[in-house]
């Protein structure tokens, strides 16, 4: 029988997985105000970076400045009125001491000023809440990124923790998502608790490649598809990975040491199970093989040494101890065709 061989080679190999995902942000924030009330003043553009902690609503904050005030003025009146009591109370406590007054007397002072002390704490509650009502209207970011369109305008009326006013979406760093079937789940969650493991991600029309790592798995495999939903993260500092956007992800999960490589097309698939033919003095032997990880037209195996001679074409004819004739490749035409391959006679082994 005349095939073609090649030898087995032995590399270190990286597995891979390959899969498009789309780009999310890691988190979006819909902008709601806490009060109702309208709009005076807008401190950003539609479209702008913000940091957080930056100042982007005002609302009319008239009607909570005058409670603020009206809470402050009943303070002073009841801290004022709780002064006057210690001091009755004062006065009493030296009248009981010379007998010129009972201890009920001295008793309903007491009382008086317990009761003026809990006065005073409740109406400096009230000014707190009152402050922190009147804090309600000036809306800051939450969090650092890019601010979307702008729903709300000076003059609008928004509704308490209804109206949405704006989107901020964190656009550094940003993940893509991507599902991968159940068979790669070992291998991903080694690539999730591995150091060193990496992920890339490529956007089309040579959008540019970005370096990230995986960092979630979902707990779950969705029963329709059999597969399973994951996230890589990826620095996005010049912001070319957008939200929506589609990305090719190759997802670097381990490095087999010392693989040895054979072509995936000298692998047989019959009711023997994984084999190979090896050549051995001018023979085909048949070697079982066990398949640790494929990868385009290569394969790492187990079962086959370095530099042994595998049959790559002409294996689908092969009986075991066939004797073989090996030939050249078809080496590549000028015109880009291959040419018709030429036994070599007497180069059988």
């Amino acid at each position: 029988m005349s095939v073609t061989t090649t030898k087995a080679t032995q590399r270190d190999l990286e597995v891979t997985i390959k899969a498009t995902g789309t780009v999310t942000p890691l988190s979006s924030v819909d902008v709601k105000s806490q009060v109702t009330g309208v709009v005076t003043s807008i401190h950003f553009k539609e479209g702008q970076f913000i940091k957080t902690g930056q100042l982007l609503f005002t609302l009319d904050s008239r009607t909570d400045e005058a409670n603020l005030a009206k809470s402050k003025s009943q303070l002073a009146k009841d801290e004022a009125a709780l002064a006057d009591a210690k001091r009755q109370l004062a006065r009493n406590q030296d009248l009981v001491s010379k007998a010129f007054i009972s201890q009920g007397a001295a008793d309903t002072s007491q009382a008086n000023v317990d009761g003026l002390a809990a006065t005073v704490a409740a109406d400096r509650a009230a000014v707190d809440a009152a402050m922190t009502a009147l804090s309600y209207n000036k809306i800051f970011a939450a969090q650092a990124g890019r601010v979307g369109v702008m729903n709300v305008f000076v003059g609008s009326a928004v509704q308490a923790n209804q109206t949405t006013m704006v989107t901020i979406t964190q656009l550094d760093p940003i993940a893509i998502s991507f599902n991968l079937p159940q068979r790669n789940l070992n291998d991903a969650l080694a690539a999730l608790k591995g150091a060193g493991t990496f992920a890339t991600a490529k956007l089309p029309d040579n959008g540019g490649v970005f370096k990230g790592a995986l960092r979630f798995i979902d707990s779950v495999v969705d029963p329709a598809s059999g597969t399973i939903k994951m996230k890589a993260v990826f620095p996005n500092k010049e912001s070319k990975l957008w939200p929506g956007g589609y990305a090719d992800v190759t997802l670097t999960a381990r490095t087999i040491k010392d693989a040895v490589i054979i072509p995936q097309a000298s692998v047989v698939q019959n009711a023997r199970g994984t084999i190979v033919y090896v050549v051995k003095d001018g023979k085909a032997v048949l070697r079982p093989v066990r398949i640790l990880f494929s990868q385009g037209e290569e394969v790492a195996i187990s079962g086959v040494q370095l530099d042994e001679v595998v049959v790559v074409d002409g294996r689908q004819n092969l009986r075991p101890n066939s004797s073989v004739i090996e030939r050249a490749k078809p080496a590549p035409s000028p015109t880009g065709l291959a040419s018709a391959p030429q036994n070599q006679g007497g180069s059988a082994k």
